[in-house]
């Protein structure tokens, strides 16, 4: 379902399996018309829904732009990934694709709300449903959510983070996400539970590519807002306070970012010539 405010079930309940966003960018770079032709089935060698939510992942995770009608193109990120990164063998990739779609209201509503807004408690997978939807709807601005299609949604995320979680009774739908690697949610005894990654498989600079985006044009930033903001990098990464700040340090301390702390006032300063695509371009070097 999909209006002008929100999308739900776009991925047609297929969550990125292994080897199916580097076949994407790769099909895409040699034929920017390939998800025309029979939806990209024939090139990709999977079935036209499929093939479909290819499209969908490559969209929605800032690696293709649909601007022009006409053809598919690859953004710098996807470029950049393609050229350094082709078969997603550092978690920093994952990562900046994981940072995208979780930030992506318009395309993958239910990723946004569930890393911003849905809390940090232990929740079974109907628990999760109902708080979802109530959170879809006030999202949706007066337009009808369809309950179905927000429960796929939260299939898909417990499929994609949790692992083990299959959309389907197929045995091929499972283990079938390399986003399971992140650590974002576990499974516990009675449900699953939002999890804090470890701090060595994330590294600074995905926190250093996200504060380039979110302050453009550099200067200072309450550490507070960093943590508790809509999008900020401590809701979307899970992260708590003293660990987010571990992290920030790392970043002063190799001189990336300057830290201000008082008593009671914690404060960040961001270069002016830190931009999003020097932190991708110096990463991947």
């Amino acid at each position: 379902m999909m209006n002008h405010y929100v999308c739900f079930k776009g991925h047609g309940r297929y969550v990125p399996r292994e080897g199916w966003l580097d076949r994407g960018l790769r099909e895409v770079k040699h034929n920017p018309r390939v998800f025309f032709e029979n939806y990209g089935a024939d090139a990709l060698g999977v079935e036209p829904k499929m093939a479909q939510s290819i499209r969908y992942w490559l969209k929605c995770s800032g690696m293709t732009d649909e601007s022009v009608r006409t053809v598919i193109r690859l953004t710098d990120l996807g470029g950049m990934i393609l050229s350094k990164d082709p078969y997603f063998e550092k978690t920093f990739s994952l990562w900046m694709l994981h940072c995208n779609i979780a930030r992506n209201r318009r395309l993958a509503t239910a990723w946004q709300l569930f890393f911003n807004e849905f809390g940090d408690g232990e929740f079974t997978r109907q628990e999760m449903k109902y708080k979802m939807l109530k959170l879809a709807e006030e999202a949706a601005e007066g337009e009808k959510i369809s309950a179905r299609s927000v429960g796929h949604d939260c299939d898909a995320i417990l499929c994609m983070y949790a692992g083990r979680q299959p959309l389907s009774d197929s045995q091929e739908e499972r283990n079938c996400s390399p986003f399971w690697n992140l650590g974002l949610v576990r499974e516990t005894e009675f449900g699953f539970a939002k999890n804090q990654p470890a701090l060595q498989n994330l590294p600074a600079e995905v926190i250093l590519y996200l504060l380039a985006e979110r302050m453009p044009h550099g200067g200072w930033f309450s550490i507070e807002e960093l943590m508790t903001a809509d999008n900020a990098p401590g809701r979307i990464l899970n992260l708590k306070p003293a660990v987010f700040m571990d992290i920030l340090k790392q970043l002063a301390y190799s001189g990336k970012i300057i830290l201000y702390q008082t008593e009671g006032l914690n404060m960040m300063y961001l270069p002016t010539q830190t931009k999003p695509e020097h932190v991708l371009r110096d990463y991947y070097r």
